[in-house]
């Protein structure tokens, strides 16, 4: 499948087939692609816990909560828990001398090179780090190799959706991650059990109110050609509601017993 393709396939699958357990080395690829995603300085402050819901302890299980759709949760065979350490700041000195060993930084010969980065570049990191910690930089990269992790599991024929949850700290706990450690998301992994459309491509806000050209407010050009070459790659797909969603959530309400999937 090329990767547009696979763009297009990758939209929230939220019914999953509770009674198929996915292969461990499944997930390793996954976290195989979300390693080697690039990441601010080399620092790769992502971290992640695989939860197996038919091998996990029920501690672990009955920890896992979402303020909505929390049914996801109970079903999925995996729920993956990303986390992001932001103590691997510290080793943001040893993480640059690696690039520069290298030969990834890509400035000056060698006696230059080395200079630089041990009295200026090393130096001024040190003199931010505490910003470095903080919410925001760290969460955008780790969201790079989330992406990666999963586009690797469409690949490989799984449906995955991401959850957000207010008791991270306490999820964090249960697993025995460190508590300096922050959770950025909960993914539930699987086989799909509904049609991989889903329902449709969701709506979306308009391109041109997206995107700028230069300066705000000037849109960025949007070739119809392009357009129509992604959608002949299949990255665009049937919009919803497609005609045969309504009978599908009623199957699938009624398989898995579900009230009000939605929501709870």
């Amino acid at each position: 499948m090329e990767l547009r393709e696979v763009i297009g396939r990758r939209r929230s699958i939220r019914f999953l087939r509770p009674y198929m357990p996915v292969e461990p080395e499944k997930i390793q690829m996954m976290f195989e692609a979300a390693r080697i995603a690039t990441h601010w300085g080399n620092v790769q402050s992502l971290r992640a816990v695989a939860i197996h819901r038919h091998t996990a302890p029920q501690e672990v299980l009955d920890a896992l909560k979402a303020v909505v759709v929390g049914w996801q949760l109970r079903i999925a065979p995996v729920v993956i828990v990303w986390y992001c350490d932001p103590e691997q700041v510290e080793e943001q000195g040893n993480r640059l001398r690696q690039l520069m060993d290298v030969g990834a930084l890509g400035f000056g010969p060698e006696d230059v090179k080395r200079s630089t980065l041990e009295e200026k570049f090393i130096p001024a990191f040190k003199e931010i780090k505490d910003f470095l910690k903080a919410p925001g930089l760290n969460e955008i990269d780790c969201g790079q190799g989330m992406a990666q992790a999963t586009l690797m599991a469409y690949e490989l024929g799984l449906g995955s959706c991401f959850l957000g949850t207010p008791d991270g700290d306490a999820i964090l706990k249960v697993l025995g991650v460190p508590s300096h450690c922050r959770l950025l998301l909960m993914q539930c992994v699987g086989y799909p059990m509904e049609h991989w459309e889903a329902g449709g491509q969701r709506p979306r806000q308009p391109f041109e109110s997206l995107f700028w050209m230069n300066t705000y407010g000037n849109p960025y050009p949007r070739s119809q050609a392009v357009v129509d070459e992604l959608t002949r790659d299949k990255m665009f797909t049937r919009p919803a509601p497609l005609p045969e969603r309504a009978a599908e959530l009623e199957y699938l309400e009624r398989a898995l017993k579900l009230k009000a999937p939605g929501l709870f």
